[in-house]
Formats: structure tokens, sequence, C-alpha cells
């Protein structure tokens, strides 16, 4: 009887064991709203992960890139969509979350692409920033790191959100608040082309408000995150390529996540890209060295791993 309970509590522990390790590994992935780039990019690179390695990846709807901290901090997800700004912000307790305190128990998966401010509007008359003065203007989503994207743009201008009447709006209800003309400019930041634009432009004329080369640098200077981004007229059919800003979009995870689920998830995302840019067109924007290009917040174990494998070292 004691060999045969012995040996139940043998084979448990190997249970237990694979469960903590990389075979079986469940994670949730959250991301962001269905209309934007977060939640469509999101869900190819769980599908993609699931498929090729023992990781299983599910993508979930999220609420913005603060939300989805909170998240991780609140062992709700596993991994999460969030901005380079507010994923600093969350570490060294500024800004957002200056009230409620520094978040530490996540770690840096990658860097993947460029996400655009894109200031979207189907008001012609709208050319500047400058213009948005008095006017019904969506910020995002309440607790997503638009509102503060919002807040330094209209910073740079020597404005503020007293200069505007603010909408907190998701993607989805911005393009529709648009096209209802109930409001008269959204800023949505996520990288270009976003769903919500894109289906927007479709039964309209679109308009992006551009930034001119002093406030950009002005930007630049007070927020060093920033980086100038051109939008091409063909991405949403616009009368000319626009001048913006963009921050990066990064994939973060909690610090529990054992070693092999983010090796898996970065081996399944840089180790097929042809695939996943056939499935997305984000694809084509991943590059290993913007992938280990964040200094501010450590890399979790399974990326050091995974990039050292590449000859890169990160923090």
């Amino acid at each position: 009887m004691k060999k045969i309970m012995a040996m139940l509590l043998a084979v448990m522990m190997v249970f237990a064991l694979c469960a903590c390790g990389g075979g079986g590994d469940n994670l949730t992935f959250v991301t962001g709203g269905e209309a934007g780039t977060y939640y469509a990019f999101g869900t190819v690179l769980a599908q993609q992960t699931s498929d090729e390695t023992d990781t299983s990846v599910t993508a979930v709807v999220g609420n913005g890139s603060k939300a989805n901290v909170e998240d991780l901090a609140a062992g709700d997800a596993q991994l999460a969509f969030c901005q380079s700004d507010v994923m600093s912000y969350a570490y060294a307790g500024t800004n957002l979350f200056e009230e409620s305190g520094a978040v530490k128990d996540f770690s840096v998966v990658g860097a993947l692409y460029m996400e655009q401010v894109q200031i979207v509007t189907m008001d012609p008359s709208i050319k500047t920033v400058a213009d948005l003065k008095g006017k019904n203007v969506s910020i995002g989503a309440s607790g997503s790191g638009v509102n503060f994207n919002a807040i330094d743009v209209l910073k740079a201008y020597d404005m503020t959100l007293d200069d505007i009447k603010p909408q907190y709006l998701d993607f989805a209800d911005s393009a529709d608040g648009l096209k209802d003309g109930k409001i008269d400019a959204a800023f949505i930041v996520a990288g270009a082309p976003t769903t919500a634009i894109t289906d927007l432009s479709v039964g309209g004329q679109v308009y992006l408000v551009g930034f001119d080369a002093e406030h950009v640098a002005k930007l630049v200077e007070m927020c060093p995150y920033y980086k100038e981004n051109t939008i091409a007229k063909d991405v949403y059919n616009t009368p000319d390529d626009v001048t913006t800003v963009a921050i990066a979009a990064v994939v973060l995870a909690r610090n529990d996540v054992s070693e092999d689920a983010v090796y898996n998830f970065l081996t399944a995302t840089f180790n097929d890209l042809d695939d996943l840019t056939k499935a997305h067109a984000k694809g084509a924007e991943l590059s290993l060295e913007f992938a280990s290009s964040i200094t501010d917040v450590p890399y979790h174990p399974g990326a050091v791993k995974y990039f050292a494998e590449n000859n890169i070292t990160v923090k």
C-alpha cells in the first residue's frame, strides 16, 4: 500500500512540474478592443504560438494599456500588449500609476512595432491640433494610454483637455461617433492601418491631422519615447502623406510565466515571419533588433534566452 501511495505521489509531482514548465502552458493574452491592431495581431500571434509549440495562448479583448498591466498584476492574464510609455509609467510608478504605485511583477517579452498617434477626423477644416479647440474629441477609452498621449500632444501645442470637449470612447465607438457626427475628431493610438479607421474610410473620406516639424521636435523633447513617423496616403486613402509621432507596442509577461512559454512565444513569432506576415501585415514590421531595444524595464528570462541564442544581449 505504501509503495502504491509513493508511486501515486511521484506521478502527481511529475504532472505538477509539467504544468509549471513549457509543456502544457495555457496562457491568456490580453490585447485591445476588437477594432484595434492589438486584438487583430494578438489573435494571430496567439494562434501561431498555439499551432507551432506546446504552449497554448488565447488572445482576449483588452481595455487599454493601463488596464492590461492591471490584469497582469491581478493574475487575470499572463501576457499583455502595452504601449511602451505606459509600460514605463507602470514600472516607475509615475503618471497613470502615480496614485496606485509602481507595478514590478512583469517583464518584457519583446517590442514588436511602432504605434502611430492618429488624430482622425471627417471634417476637412480640422487641419492642425490647434483646430481641435472647442471640438468634441475622443481621447480613447477611460484608463487607456491614449488619454496620456492626447494630453502630451495637446501640451506640445500649449493646450490642455480644458481646451477641448473630451469624450472617452474606445476605437470602435470613436469611429461610430465620427460617422454619426457626434464627435469631431478622435485620438487613435495603434499600428496603422487600424481596423476602426479602415472601416470608417470605406463609408467616407477620412483625414489625419498632421504635426509640423516644430511641434514634433517640442513633443519629442518633452517626451523622448515618441519618435517621428509618417503614415503614407495610401494607408487610408488620405489626400497626402501625414507626419505624426509613434511609440512602441510591447508584449509583456508576468514574471511567474515559465521561461519555456515565453521562449516558445518568441520562437513562434520570429522563426516564421513569412507565415505571420501572410496572416497580418504587421508581421513585416518585426525585427529582432527592435524587439530587443527596450532598456528601462527588464526582459523575461525566456526572452533573455531566446535573444541570447540569436547573439543579442538584453537587460
